[in-house]
């Protein structure tokens, strides 16, 4: 317990940084309109497809003995494709939304 405290004492400015940036966070997000949403969706599955090439260049340099950085590597691919497939399902859905119902 008391090598804990000393690590959380030791980076404590890190966890004030983190816990603002998720405040900050949730602010901005909670009062962005539903008209933005889809732009803003869209900058992001692009963000993250740079995370996946960069992840695949980072899985390409490593050494083949080095475990971490090709398991680190193959997660970042795989978290990150999983977000962007479900970033454009979620827009998908959200310009349904605005398209005009067809009589029946």
């Amino acid at each position: 317990m008391s090598n804990l405290l000393e690590i959380i004492a030791a980076h404590q400015d890190y966890i004030y940084i983190v816990v603002l940036m998720i405040f900050l966070g949730i602010e901005v997000i909670g009062r962005v309109p539903s008209v933005l949403h889809t732009p803003l969706m869209s900058g992001a599955n692009a963000i993250h497809g740079v995370v996946i090439i960069g992840a695949i260049i980072v899985m390409g340099k490593a050494e083949p003995d080095n475990y971490v950085a090709l398991v680190l590597g193959f997660l970042a691919v795989i978290l990150g494709t999983l977000n962007v497939v479900g970033g454009f399902v979620v827009t998908d859905r959200m310009l349904e939304m605005f398209k005009n119902k067809k009589a029946k």
